[in-house]
């Protein structure tokens, strides 16, 4: 099935650049709503508000225009600078462990193109996002102002730092992979707080959820995964 799909995908790609007219918004939203029910549901994404996010949302917004038919393949897109937009399920699944309510605060690490954040902020109070590419913090930016989300607050910086200004919060997201927990990460998670987060090794890497409990963290690790390196040094160009 999975074969079909691509091919599908490739023909489709094909007959665009031979001068048939690009996909138009409707053709994303159906595509969208496929997405959400053969990605998300049938994988076990469970959430209803989790998943009306994802109907919502258009994913194609945060992807370079030469590259929009792809916008809902299912696995991660590059975004420039060796970094990606992550799969539909990844983001739907790292974003259901958060068991995201209105009136959080959540810190996100690793901004990329925007789409995690936009995601967040149809769920939650306040969005903080950090990306330490300045290129990608600043397109991001114009992408979630364009889109009207004003509840996103974007900075370029050292995402293993995180945010002490505007500490603690409710959840952190982490979207890029430190060969262990940031420590400051910790700090700033409120007690009875949930931590999503990528660590391990470029090619060994285990997702895992944190819960903070009087100052505690239990740990358990939910998917094998593969994320770009959590960057420790602001990468400009």
């Amino acid at each position: 099935m999975r074969i079909v799909a691509q091919y599908l995908l490739f023909a489709a790609m094909a007959a665009t650049g031979c001068g048939q007219q690009a996909p138009t918004a409707a053709d994303f939203a159906v595509q969208r709503e496929r997405m959400v029910q053969q990605q998300l549901k049938a994988r076990g994404i469970k959430d209803e508000r989790v998943l009306a996010a994802m109907a919502k949302v258009p994913r194609e917004q945060f992807i370079a225009v030469d590259a929009r038919a792809s916008a809902y393949e299912d696995g991660p897109l590059p975004i420039g600078y060796d970094q990606t937009i992550s799969q539909p399920y990844i983001v739907a699944f790292m974003t259901e462990q958060l068991r995201p309510k209105p009136s959080d605060r959540i810190l996100e690490i690793g901004s990329g193109s925007g789409y995690q954040a936009a995601i967040l902020a149809e769920l939650v109070g306040e969005v903080y996002t950090i990306e330490i590419v300045e290129p990608l913090a600043k397109s991001a930016e114009a992408t979630l102002q364009r889109m009207g989300y004003k509840n996103v607050h974007i900075k370029v910086g050292d995402g293993y730092k995180g945010w002490p200004e505007e500490a603690p919060f409710d959840a952190i997201i982490v979207t890029c992979a430190p060969e262990k927990v940031p420590q400051p990460l910790v700090d700033q998670l409120k007690d009875g707080g949930r931590m999503v987060i990528p660590v391990g090794e470029r090619f060994a890497q285990q997702l895992y959820l944190l819960e903070k409990k009087n100052g505690q963290l239990k740990e358990s690790a939910t998917l094998p995964v593969r994320f770009v390196p959590m960057l420790r040094e602001a990468k400009e160009k």
